[in-house]
């Protein structure tokens, strides 16, 4: 395969060694920036070589004349507080994936493609991570989310009497953005609601004060509640004389067949005898043995429930 000199930048062992790792984000964008970017003639033969030949080198060469694709959508994301290096590695899966998926004889260029799969793989991040609590859970849920910032400012800059200091939409500006959405105008006002709502601290961030209280403070504990009191001595009540009243109920041959099966563990932790050695030790097929455990189980199912009422 034959490349033209402005990608011999690109003919690496390793592509990847050419550019430093995201833990110095300045070096890596200007790394990425002053990489070469590859024709369409030299994309296509690329594209076909990693499609028919699975070569990997012309998949790093295809990825590497893209990154700063990744670097520029990145920066449209920066506004929901994530760090930008996280923004640029999740968009470099997203090419990364274009680039496996891509088909060169479609006449598309690579950088429309992939775009579409770096936005999805950025918007899957923020979804999972701007918030302890999913803000945004449907398709238009979702695309409300990442819309609703930029469309009120937009109206807000429209406006001729806006108010600087409103954060707030108007009723007008609600049936708007429902409307351009293909959402009911609620689904604005409680997304709207969410994004403005700031995250609060479970525990107090300095104990300078001792009046100072967080949520941590006043939250119940569970643990003491009645109901969940009451369940663990249910629980722990089945574990020990619930279980030896119901192993009461069973014949000597069902009772040992469940406690080898069941109860029984042996010094190397492993568990007691098999269904085949049960089987030989009382002359009868392993099939036998299953149906003696579970007639035994059910028995003994029924008694705890008997027990526990």
């Amino acid at each position: 395969m034959n490349l033209s000199s402005s990608t011999s930048a690109l003919a690496v062992r390793d592509p990847w060694a050419m550019v430093p790792s995201l833990g110095n984000l300045d070096a890596y964008i200007s790394s990425v920036n002053r990489l070469p970017l590859l024709t369409q003639e030299e994309e296509v033969s690329l594209a076909r070589s990693l499609r028919e030949n699975a070569d990997v080198a012309s998949a790093g060469k295809l990825v590497l004349s893209h990154l700063r694709l990744v670097v520029s959508i990145s920066r449209q994301y920066l506004g929901y507080g994530l760090p930008h290096g996280d923004l640029i590695q999740e968009g470099n899966v997203g090419l990364m994936k274009a680039v496996k998926r891509f088909d060169p004889d479609q006449g598309v260029r690579l950088v429309s493609y992939a775009m579409h799969w770096i936005k999805a793989e950025i918007h899957e991040y923020i979804l999972k991570n701007w918030r302890m609590v999913k803000v945004a859970t449907t398709k238009a849920q979702r695309k409300l989310f990442f819309n609703l910032r930029s469309m009120k400012q937009s109206l807000k800059d429209e406006a001729a009497d806006v108010d600087t200091h409103r954060n707030t939409l108007t009723q007008s500006e609600v049936d708007t953005m429902a409307r351009q959405l293909n959402v009911k105008r609620e689904e604005v006002l409680e997304m709207e609601t969410r994004l403005s709502g700031g995250d609060v601290a479970l525990e107090p961030q300095s104990d300078d004060s001792e009046e100072s209280y967080a949520p941590i403070a006043y939250l119940a504990d569970e643990s003491s509640e009645p109901t969940r009191v009451l369940e663990a001595q249910r629980r722990d009540w089945l574990a020990s004389d619930g279980i030896s009243k119901a192993l009461d109920t069973l014949d000597p041959r069902s009772r040992r067949i469940v406690e080898e099966r069941w109860l029984k563990v042996n010094d190397d932790s492993s568990g007691g005898m098999t269904l085949h050695d049960l089987a030989s030790e009382y002359g009868v097929s392993a099939e036998r043995i299953r149906q003696i455990e579970v007639a035994a189980m059910k028995k003994m199912r029924k008694a705890l429930t008997e027990a526990s009422t």
